[in-house]
């Protein structure tokens, strides 16, 4: 068996955005996932937030790479074909007691490097935002916060490294560790080996356990559930910027932001678990719903389409860690919020650290760039009508609410890093998450998955594993 430079254990942002760096050298890598896609976990569900770095403790991992993430952003969206905006961001106030936690952060903020914030009071805020609640008195103003689409971005990541040489094992869940006179084994719970000589653990919820398989124990990983409700694209513009209350102990909040696709998104909650789960809580629609409404008035809450929750998984020294565990093992974990704002950051100091260990040389045929995954809306309609001529699925449309094409839904699928079930075409499309929330579209997207993945009907899932749409019989 070829024994690889780095395997990475872990295909969320963090680990796919660290496989993008590694192939700015010439370094041999493998993403090993344990799910069925990339952005399985918070990197397919959190709230999309680039924050600006104000709410960080002053000398933290958190305040340093959050601020350094936060401008590299832009730049790295523009490369990768992600829609990203610098919306800005409102920290309200409801009197005096909260706005004195608004001088703690403004000043907290500013010893991070955060530029250009500002207190600003009810007559400016609501030239800013018209449908600011009555009890609110003022605001932190953060022009530097932003929003993107965090499973898009992932997905990009991740296929640009592809694209550059490295590798994606799905399904690989690291089941054991043993260490060799190269490096370290890796077994996958269905038998599976990959040799490597680094390997880097970004679990995330998993990190932990991960962890344990390399005898490393000295941080604690817990969970906390965040739910959110999301608003049809028709409630987009209810807000222009993301607006958060004054963040506790159990984290910022919740926050009403509007998203990169033009929805509007209201979330999360903070519930402690004891074992991963992704299911919503009845209550919380209620407890949603209050406090949002502390901040915003009128809020359209009848055009909710959806909801869902994600894990957050946070570390016991609350913050991240990044730093060298058993030989040749490096551990980032406790990637919790600003977690996505850090991501590109994160990588990069990886890369460096792993490519001066190894000794690897700068790969000057990298390239940067990819398409984007919605290029055919960006198109004028003379050049979409050009590309429908080469190839007429493009003018398909299967996805009536988002308008996605049946040449898309292709491109997903056969593309880097290809769909393989119904939630990996809507990750890369978007075609299933208009108001109808697939109603229409999917027996097409499904039936075109059988046909370009050469799947029978009963082994067609929505994401993977038993999560199967039918059982028995043919279609």
């Amino acid at each position: 068996m070829k024994t690889i430079d780095v395997a990475v254990i872990g295909g969320g942002v963090v680990g796919a955005l660290t496989a993008r760096e590694l192939r700015k050298y010439h370094i041999d890598v493998a993403v090993l996932e344990a799910a069925d896609d990339v952005a399985a976990g918070a990197s397919r569900a959190n709230s999309g937030i680039v924050h600006a770095g104000f709410d960080a403790p002053v000398g933290s991992l958190k305040a340093k790479y959050n601020v350094l993430g936060n401008a590299l952003m832009a730049g790295v969206c523009a490369e990768l074909g992600v829609p990203f905006s610098r919306n800005g961001s409102l920290v309200v106030a409801r009197g005096a007691e909260e706005e004195a936690q608004l001088q703690v952060l403004l000043e907290r903020g500013r010893q991070n490097g955060v530029p250009d914030l500002e207190i600003i009071g009810r007559d400016r805020l609501l030239e800013l935002e018209p449908h600011m609640a009555d009890g609110v008195t003022a605001a932190l103003h953060a022009p530097t916060g932003g929003i993107v689409c965090p499973y898009g971005l992932t997905i990009a990541a991740m296929g640009n490294a592809m694209d550059n040489g490295a590798r994606l094992f799905t399904g690989f869940e690291v089941a054991s560790a043993q260490q060799t006179k190269d490096g370290w084994l890796l077994r996958s719970a269905t038998g599976q080996e990959i040799a490597a000589r680094i390997v880097v653990n970004c679990a995330g919820a998993g990190a932990e356990y991960v962890a344990s398989l390399f005898g490393d124990a000295f941080f604690h990983i817990g969970l906390r559930r965040g739910e959110y409700m999301l608003l049809d694209r028709a409630a987009g513009d209810f807000a222009s910027h993301t607006v958060f209350s004054v963040p506790t102990k159990a984290g910022k909040g919740v926050l009403v932001t509007p998203t990169v696709d033009g929805n509007l998104l209201i979330g999360p909650t903070s519930v402690e678990d004891e074992v991963y789960s992704t299911a919503v809580r009845r209550p919380a629609f209620g407890e949603i719903k209050e406090k949002a409404s502390w901040m915003l008035r009128d809020i359209p809450f009848g055009q909710v389409i959806t909801s869902f929750a994600g894990e957050r998984a946070y570390c016991d020294r609350h913050d991240f860690i990044l730093e060298w565990g058993k030989e040749n093992v490096f551990h980032a974990a406790g990637i919790e919020s600003p977690g996505l704002t850090s991501s590109l950051a994160i990588a990069r100091e990886i890369a460096g650290q792993l490519a001066k260990r190894l000794g690897a040389a700068e790969n000057k045929d990298f390239s940067p760039f990819r398409r984007s995954m919605h290029w055919l809306k960006e198109l004028s309609e003379a050049e979409k009508n050009a590309v429908i001529a080469r190839d007429p699925a493009y003018g398909r449309i299967v996805c009536r609410c988002e308008e996605v094409s049946l040449g898309e839904i292709r491109d997903a699928i056969r593309q880097n890093p290809p769909a393989r079930t119904l939630d990996g075409v809507k990750l890369r499309t978007r075609a299933g998450m208009g108001r109808c929330q697939s109603g229409f579209c999917q027996p097409n997207v499904f039936h075109e998955l059988m046909k370009e993945c050469g799947l029978r009907a009963e082994e067609v899932t929505k994401n993977g594993g038993n999560s199967y749409i039918i059982t028995g019989g043919e279609l």
